[in-house]
């Protein structure tokens, strides 16, 4: 079963991936009236890359950890760029419909040449705009990974605990391109920080154990008083989930399965709960599944709650459960525009924090805002790492230090 639901996958996801490459085929390489051999040559070149985009994948799971990384980064950008042309053709297309239907009411006539003129203008324009693009997103991508604070006002949580740190990091993708250094800077990072606690919310990894054991290893050296806690992401479920959350616990990293800890000292504590990801029911073998139920049953309604589940819509069954804070990933801020359009449209939030009322209302937050008291207050990572191509585009990542504040004496909830 699991191997026909791969399968199924793989056939959509080609056939999406071949339509693109015919969509800029026509319209880049026909709809221009290249001569023969340019035309030749064009085509050519988008037939190679074409083939690149699986062959990056197919690398990436055959190559050694430590070498190809240089190839698989220039592979994987070509996926971000189709993206923009794609979207670039299809605007274009909108707009000359648009235009057709003017020209039809007036009248008038769009022979031929023009209509070979607007597509040069178009695929010009187009390739300098992505052009432009890519040494931008780049350098984003590749960047050191920055350091920011947010404040998020817990109304259950006691005085004495009033500025806990949790340093949050999320979808840090270790594997075919992000290696081993890169790791070891994020963990030095996270250790200046001297935080209360580490949470890690998924998609720590791209690979099997056997393969990225030495790359993740530095992950021993995260230092903090109450411990480093992590959650499952979907994309342990690609590499092996179970065989990750042990090889994680023998790290001495504490991996929440559908459970909760106190973190504190007695009375004077809040619950830090954590929760498969959802997407581990399409991954059996596993033998897990996400339950927010079970990870709460018995709690005490007077403590705090914050909840690690690795896609933001987690938040809509927090709010039922009246959970005060979940911390998220999953959707790397979108990663590369116009991406988080795309986004919205299976997750509540794409980045940042925001309160849910409660019926169900989503409200922004800047850093530091308490905002109305009641419902549930969500924080969306943009991600500590990347996927895919070595691209960010209108989002960065980051390392993320929560400090969790109590309300003033006497505020309700």
């Amino acid at each position: 079963m699991r191997a026909m639901t791969f399968a199924l996958f793989l056939a959509v996801a080609l056939g999406i991936f071949t339509g693109a490459h015919l969509l800029i085929w026509a319209r880049l390489i026909r709809d221009p009236g290249l001569g023969p051999a340019a035309a030749r040559a064009a085509t050519a070149g988008l037939v190679v890359l074409w083939a690149s985009v699986p062959t990056s994948f197919w690398l990436g799971r055959i190559l050694p950890p430590d070498h190809g990384r240089v190839l698989l980064l220039a592979l994987n950008v070509w996926f971000g760029v189709l993206l923009w042309l794609v979207v670039g053709l299809l605007l274009a297309d909108l707009i000359l419909l648009c235009v057709r239907a003017g020209v039809q009411l007036t009248g008038s006539t769009f022979d031929p040449e023009r209509r070979r003129l607007a597509a040069r203008v178009v695929a010009v324009t187009l390739l300098a705009a992505v052009g432009g693009a890519i040494p931008v997103a780049m350098r984003t991508a590749l960047a050191p990974v920055t350091v920011r604070e947010v404040s998020v006002t817990l109304a259950r949580l006691p005085a004495p605990l009033s500025g806990f740190t949790l340093v949050q990091l999320s979808d840090l993708h270790l594997g075919p391109t992000l290696r081993r250094p890169f790791i070891e800077r994020v963990v030095s990072q996270v250790n200046a920080l001297n935080p209360d606690a580490v949470v890690i919310t998924g998609d720590l990894v791209d690979g099997p154990v056997d393969s990225l054991r030495t790359i993740v290893d530095p992950l021993r050296g995260l230092e903090a008083r109450h411990g480093v806690f992590f959650v499952t992401g979907n994309h342990e479920y690609y590499a092996g989930a179970e065989a990750w959350c042990r090889e994680l616990e023998g790290m001495g990293l504490r991996v929440l399965r559908n459970e909760r800890v106190a973190l504190g000292e007695g009375d004077v504590a809040f619950e830090l709960a954590g929760v498969y990801d959802r997407d581990a029911e399409h991954h059996p073998g596993d033998g897990h599944r996400s339950d927010l139920a079970v990870a709460l049953a018995g709690r005490d309604p007077s403590r705090e709650v914050v909840l690690l589940a690795h896609q933001p819509r987690a938040v809509r069954e927090a709010l039922r459960h009246d959970v005060g804070l979940v911390l998220s990933g999953h959707t790397h801020g979108g990663q590369i525009w116009p991406w988080p359009a795309f986004v919205r449209l299976q997750q509540p939030a794409v980045r940042g924090l925001f309160r849910f009322d409660p019926d169900g209302h989503r409200i922004r937050l800047r850093p530091g805002e308490a905002g109305e008291p009641g419902g549930t207050r969500l924080h969306v990572s943009p991600g500590t790492g990347f996927w895919g191509p070595p691209l960010r585009l209108g989002t960065r990542a980051e390392i993320t230090l929560l400090r969790l504040i109590a309300p003033a004496a006497g505020a309700a909830r």
